[in-house]
């Protein structure tokens, strides 16, 4: 074994271990773009009500189809055939626009976390090759503790200053203007801020306890 291996070992357990936040927040996030979390969020108690009279079950019919086109990777026809009952389209041009960008930015994050599961499926095969596994395991539990430190302290930012938040968000992922409405446009009436802001504390929440239990059995007991 040549003396610069334990170094590329090192080197590798970092790596490994700034993958695991990664990995674990779009874990949270990809858990959160299902139907279920839908059904749970508008039935949360003091959830605002659509003022322009927007039901239940309409918020959750156009929710779900717009979910739909963000997972099973549809193409903009399919926003653009959504229309109300009456024939109205469900969402207007910058809308559209808009729910494409976040498309385009959902798909670089999905790559991404892909990328980064492969990544640290690839150094634990190497690690258990190579007989360094039990350094491997406390690099994912210190990853794990590192994820629910950076949480941490999200989860009370939110909770003090989710305005700054949510725009300092918007500013790094998408263009100026292109990502403010008004409160009568269709998206603003299914995904209000309490939406994201719920939306931003589950994930928070999951990526931290997960990090958690990471590190306690990894590293803590181990």
């Amino acid at each position: 074994m040549s003396q610069t291996t334990p170094l590329l070992q090192s080197v590798a357990a970092w790596v490994v271990t700034l993958l695991v936040p990664v990995i674990l927040v779009v874990a949270g996030v990809r858990l959160l773009m299902t139907p279920i979390f839908l059904e749970v969020e508008y039935r949360t108690p003091n959830f605002p009500e659509d003022r322009y009279g927007m039901t239940l079950d309409e918020r959750l019919r156009w929710s779900r189809a717009s979910l739909v086109y963000l997972t099973e990777w549809r193409d903009q026809a399919y926003l653009e055939s959504l229309e109300f009952d009456d024939g109205t389209p469900i969402y207007n041009e910058r809308e559209i626009r808009h729910v494409v960008d976040v498309q385009n930015v959902l798909r670089l994050i999905m790559q991404v976390w892909l990328l980064s599961i492969g990544l640290a499926v690839a150094g634990g095969i190497w690690a258990w090759l190579a007989d360094w596994w039990p350094a491997f395991l406390h690099a994912v539990g210190r990853g794990g503790l590192l994820t629910a430190l950076l949480l941490g302290g999200g989860i009370l930012f939110v909770l003090i200053a989710f305005g700054i938040f949510f725009v300092f968000f918007h500013q790094v992922f998408f263009q100026a203007g292109t990502w403010t409405f008004f409160y009568s446009d269709t998206l603003i009436r299914l995904f209000p801020e309490r939406f994201w802001r719920d939306s931003f504390l589950v994930v928070g929440l999951f990526s931290g306890v997960s990090g958690l239990l990471l590190w306690y059995f990894l590293v803590r007991r181990g």
